[in-house]
């Protein structure tokens, strides 16, 4: 106990000399919190810009123009021709832009199936494109239902046959564990708890293989005793208190004064917050371990560590990858953590629901082992590449 408070008090010290410590940590998520939270503070992006270039100017026209704008999502920005609306597009000023034809409303009148021009931006950004064309097609929709309506009402149908021919069938949607159909529920604690896994693995990765760095690992052995566990695991306790520290506040706070669905126990979100931090703490000695070099290891932590977004299945399911990489989503405890998420957060199911995510979490602890002895050697006898 004498030799891990020493190595710990050594690592605080440490945090004094080098702040890129507390700023890769603290400052990260401090910063991702503030905008993230606030980004997505309605829950979905609201006035998206829309460009409308109206070469009709009917009353049809106009009124299409005024539901797209009226409408949560979008704000319409009107153009004087395609050139115009173009540029602002390309710009990034726009996420998408319609183009109103000629005789729009006497071809409607006519039955005679005007097209409409509809041109997206989905690079840049991709959801603020894939939301604006929802939002046209949607009106779309309505301005086609409308004129039905009213060619219907003139031929004396009445108002229970128009219903059953516009919309022949009714959709009664229920978004279990996420009734307003935000995205901020889902998206903002995934994206934050990403975050988390990154900063854990740069800054834990950064700190073990700095050793090798300034030469100071024979020190850090010899004040352990000559152990590398002993040495690596009095090391990593201040960073898994700290990390701990700064998950449980995402946690408190998202399902605190922001009231985001929480349907099962709060203790098992922070049971899974405390778990991923230990599992990328344990791949982050294993990276270091096998390629003892501050420059490599920290390169492989961000690509490891970015991938692992992809590989989660909050934003695209695992189920629809291809065959050979639904295999490497095994390899991020991101995923496993999302798993536990749904299950506790939106689905409120009990511990028969992810126990098995939380085995799969701890079984990363053996990660460690894999390289100890490597790492003892690049520690104790410097010898690892030095370019």
């Amino acid at each position: 106990m004498k030799r891990i408070r020493e190595i710990v008090i050594r690592e605080l010290h440490l945090w004094g000399k080098r702040p890129i410590y507390l700023l890769g940590s603290v400052g990260v998520m401090l910063a991702s919190a503030i905008f993230f939270l606030t980004f997505m503070s309605e829950g979905v992006p609201e006035d998206i810009p829309i460009g409308v270039v109206d070469r009709d100017l009917s009353s049809t026209s106009r009124n299409f123009i005024r539901q797209l704008d009226a409408t949560q999502l979008g704000k319409v920005i009107s153009f004087d021709n395609v050139s115009e609306a173009r540029q602002e597009m390309e710009a990034g000023r726009i996420s998408a832009y319609v183009i109103i034809p000629d005789n729009f409303d006497a071809d409607v009148q006519a039955f005679r199936c005007p097209k409409m021009g509809i041109y997206v931006n989905t690079m840049n950004p991709v959801i603020g494109g894939a939301l604006a064309y929802k939002d046209i097609l949607t009106m779309v929709s309505l301005t086609n239902g409308a004129v039905q309506r009213e060619v219907l009402r003139a031929k004396g149908v009445s108002e229970r046959e128009i219903m059953a021919r516009i919309q022949p069938f009714a959709i009664d949607a229920h978004y279990i564990g996420n009734a307003p159909a935000s995205y901020a529920y889902y998206l903002n604690n995934m994206i934050l708890t990403g975050i988390l896994a990154m900063s854990i693995l740069l800054v834990v990765s950064y700190a073990l293989a700095s050793e090798l760095k300034y030469g100071t690992s024979k020190e850090l052995l010899e004040m352990s005793g000559d152990s590398i566990g002993l040495a690596v695991f009095a090391k990593l306790i201040p960073y898994t208190l700290l990390f701990t520290v700064l998950g449980t506040t995402v946690q408190l706070v998202i399902f605190g004064p922001l009231h985001y669905p929480l349907h099962g126990s709060i203790w098992a979100m922070l049971l899974a917050t405390f778990l991923l931090v230990i599992a990328y703490e344990a791949i982050a000695v294993f990276i270091v371990s096998m390629v003892p070099t501050l420059r490599l290891s920290v390169c492989i932590s961000a690509l490891y560590s970015v991938l692992g977004f992809s590989f989660a299945g909050f934003t695209l399911p695992i189920s629809s990858l291809p065959a050979a990489l639904r295999g490497l989503s095994w390899l991020y405890p991101l995923r496993f953590y999302y798993r536990i998420f749904v299950q506790t957060a939106l689905f409120g199911t009990g511990f028969s629901g992810w126990w098995f995510f939380v085995v799969a979490l701890l079984a990363f602890q053996f990660l460690p082992l894999l390289g100890l002895k490597r790492l003892y050697g690049a520690y104790k006898y410097q010898n690892y590449p030095r370019n």
